[in-house]
């Protein structure tokens, strides 16, 4: 497939072609093909470079939302807590703001929304604006019609006190839907929001891992403008390290991956020492790199085919046959979709080849669909660890350390 359709899409939103995998691209190109009736591929770009609908159809088949209600729900409690201490900060002076974008088909901000009614907030204490760039997924979201898919966990009390049950779904009630104001836009646009005034609270989770460096410290930068002074960032498992690296500091609460600006240090107090990624990085006892799993002498593997499966793929790659490995992962990403034991072997099939940054790229894409992974916690520590970041990898080495289900391996 041609490397033009990457070009454009970078292009419209900043999406870094690898954070999907070229076969997810493909796969979109070729679905919109079909759905227009296009002759070829040439065909195909001729009607996308020419309608900015199409491209949008494009964005929304690449970009396809993996989102439920109370996801990561001890950053749901951490809200609900920040809230009610900037609630009584204010004494009534004027509602709390929220912004939560990408806002995908509405979960996140109607979980928000949720979440501070059920904590004692009142209706008029707190306003949420929830921004998406698609017009499909905002529409759903505006339907606020839910199938179970977007029901999941072991507490789903919150669904008999906020919904109703009709033929077509789960629907939410008004009262929750009228906190939320869906907004469309692009986080990359030029003087996004820039007449509303600043948010006391911005959740922006799993963005950034689909973007390259220079676009990650763009969007970086526009989240810090939306938000307050004394405002607070929730992100995405994946993404602690890039903030850590622009000014942000994250609160010691486990599991709700919130960050605040760094407070100014005293002038008197001196400078810490951060080692420079082009120099020899120091060890560190606490925290110590863990080692990276080496491939184990061969022993005989399957033949390739097709439909070859994960337990194949591992086969493959423990038998040293590391480029057939490869090419499984992304024949299983084109029939699969994006998953999270692929791109975990992906990620250790570049670590294995000294491709530290391939790997950890593929390594935050395991977390993105599986932020429990243990492998990839740990594998990912210790590339932030040879990198500098010891503070990102004790991180991840206290997440890796409170286990994980075997859903989520």
């Amino acid at each position: 497939m041609s490397a033009r359709f990457e070009q454009l899409l970078h292009g419209l939103i900043g999406l870094d072609a690898e954070s999907v995998g070229q076969v997810v691209i493909d796969r979109a190109v070729r679905q919109r093909v079909v759905a227009l009736g296009c002759a070829d591929e040439d065909a195909y770009w001729l009607k996308v470079q020419a309608s900015a609908s199409e491209q949008q159809a494009l964005v929304e088949a690449v970009v396809v939302p993996e989102t439920w209600f109370f996801r990561y729900p001890e950053s749901f409690i951490a809200l609900a807590n920040l809230a009610r201490e900037r609630s009584k900060q204010l004494a009534g002076a004027r509602p709390l703001r929220i912004l939560s974008l990408p806002c995908s088909t509405g979960e996140e901000p109607y979980s928000i929304a949720m979440a501070l009614l059920d904590a004692g907030l009142p209706g008029d204490g707190f306003r949420i604006d929830a921004m998406d760039i698609s017009e499909v997924n905002l529409q759903r979201a505006g339907r606020a019609i839910y199938g179970r898919n977007s029901f999941r966990g072991d507490d789903l009390s919150f669904r008999d006190r906020h919904f109703s049950e009709t033929p077509e779904g789960f629907e939410l009630r008004g009262e929750v839907r009228r906190k939320v104001r869906l907004l469309a836009g692009n986080l990359l646009a030029p003087g996004l929001l820039a007449g509303e005034a600043p948010y006391d609270f911005v959740f922006c989770r799993n963005l950034l891992i689909y973007f390259d460096r220079p676009t990650q410290h763009a969007v970086a930068a526009v989240l810090q403008r939306l938000m307050r002074e004394d405002g607070a960032l929730f992100i995405g498992p994946a993404e602690a390290s890039l903030f850590s690296q622009v000014g942000m500091q994250a609160l010691n609460i486990p599991l709700a991956f919130v960050f605040r600006r760094q407070a100014p240090r005293p002038a008197s107090a001196p400078s810490p020492m951060v080692p420079s990624i082009t120099t020899r990085p120091r060890p560190a006892a606490a925290a110590a790199p863990v080692p990276v799993r080496r491939a184990p002498a061969p022993v005989a593997a399957p033949a390739v085919t097709a439909d070859t499966s994960l337990d194949e793929i591992a086969v493959l790659a423990n038998a040293g046959r590391s480029d057939e490995a490869r090419a499984a992962c992304e024949r299983y990403l084109a029939a699969h979709g994006p998953t999270a034991q692929a791109f975990y072997w992906l990620g250790l099939l570049s670590d294995v080849a000294g491709r530290s940054g391939d790997a950890q790229d593929y390594y935050r894409k395991t977390l993105y669909l599986a932020p429990t992974h243990a492998e990839a916690l740990a594998h990912l520590s210790a590339l932030l660890a040879a990198r500098g970041d010891m503070a990102g990898a004790r991180r991840l080495q206290q997440r890796a350390g409170r286990g994980v289900s075997r859903d989520e391996r």
